[in-house]
């Protein structure tokens, strides 16, 4: 990659939407920057939007004004799914970027975002050489010379009629896109849950958890006879509304509960736990390439498809949906520490992502560039 190579992000965080698309994007535009490249975000001005962490990072800021209050419905059939999410119709949208963008020669413009598909992308196409496009749906059709999808599951057939002949598919969690803190961990990680004794749960919902589904976790916790014997960590991000409320309960429980707001050093927390319990979102590649054992709680409709690969992997077992947690919880927590069961479940989240998936996609994007 040359030191001029210019790669804009256009994605959002919100406690609507939380803050996995942004934190991904983070990942790869620290990897680009590394080798020279200038990263620019265009984020729409919402609570919870993670400036701080995009700017902390080094990378330019470009904020699009608030969404309104269309957020909160599909306006017509022809609109994606989550086009609500926007907070804007998707031409109002592409005009404000086309507008924060004007200037910038860009050699890549990568969209993270669920509301947008390819009328948004065409009619931005001719402000960047190149467009990437991070799904995890496959659910509309994109205009775009690359499309990344890490989930696991998924199959490059499964984007046929939605992507351009033309276009490079990254598919599967050999792409999972994490920091490089995960890749450093991973070795000493694996290593320490071949011998040690299972004392640690880590419970992290997200960095936002608007539904405080943190809280039904540690009230079910503290009801399961066996698990007072281990110590809980519970992890929430600053964007987290309930933040009082959980540090509040967790002094309360018989349980051995501390809570971590807005943690610099998860890949240290998530190998030094025995077992998490967490969103069945972008976070689950952590846990595998670190080879933690999951319980997951699906949050979101998007979710189930991985929480369900996962299981059958062997790496994770799924809870459902946040009203279930009351009764499968205990059910899993019997399983997973029944003798052996821990061990064999971390070999198996290990095989599925080994930390590496940032570093293919920066080489993928440099390869198309130059072809």
């Amino acid at each position: 990659m040359t030191d001029s190579l210019a790669v804009a992000f256009r994605v959002d965080a919100s406690t609507l939407m939380g803050s996995g698309h942004v934190m991904r994007c983070l990942s790869l535009a620290d990897a680009l920057s590394e080798a020279g490249a200038r990263c620019f975000f265009v984020m729409r001005q919402e609570p919870g939007s993670l400036e701080g962490a995009v700017r902390s990072r080094g990378h330019r800021f470009l904020m699009l004004s608030s969404g309104g209050t269309e957020k909160s419905a599909r306006r017509s059939e022809s609109e994606p799914p989550h086009a609500g999410w926007l907070g804007v119709g998707w031409k109002a949208d592409a005009s404000e970027t086309l507008q924060a963008l004007k200037g910038i020669e860009l050699d890549w413009l990568v969209v993270d975002h669920y509301a947008l598909d390819n009328r948004w992308e065409s009619d931005l196409v001719g402000s960047c050489r190149r467009l990437m496009a991070i799904d995890d749906l496959a659910d509309r059709k994109h205009q775009c010379d690359l499309l990344l999808d890490q989930n696991l599951g998924r199959k490059p057939d499964d984007y046929d009629g939605l992507i351009p002949g033309h276009a490079k598919k990254l598919i599967g969690s050999d792409y999972a896109l994490l920091r490089p803190e995960f890749r450093r961990a991973r070795a000493m990680s694996l290593e320490a849950r071949q011998t040690r004794e299972p004392r640690n749960i880590l419970v992290s919902m997200g960095g936002v958890d608007g539904a405080n589904v943190t809280g039904d976790v540690l009230r079910v916790l503290d009801t399961i006879e066996v698990v007072p014997a281990y110590r809980v960590t519970v992890v929430l991000g600053a964007a987290c509304p309930h933040i009082d409320e959980v540090i509040e309960q967790a002094e309360s429980m018989r349980l051995d509960a501390r809570v971590v707001v807005n943690a610099n050093n998860m890949a240290e927390l998530m190998s030094k736990a025995d077992l998490a319990i967490g969103a069945a979102g972008g976070s689950a590649w952590e846990r595998c390439c670190l080879g933690l054992p999951s319980l997951l709680v699906v949050m979101a409709d998007n979710q189930r498809p991985g929480a369900e690969a996962l299981k059958r992997a062997g790496a994770a077992l799924s809870l459902g949906w946040p009203d279930a947690i009351e009764k499968t919880l205990p059910r899993a927590i019997s399983d997973v520490f029944a003798p052996g069961r821990l061990l064999e479940m971390s070999q198996n989240a290990a095989a599925i992502c080994d930390g590496l998936g940032v570093r293919r996609v920066a080489d993928a994007l440099r390869e198309v560039s130059d072809e």
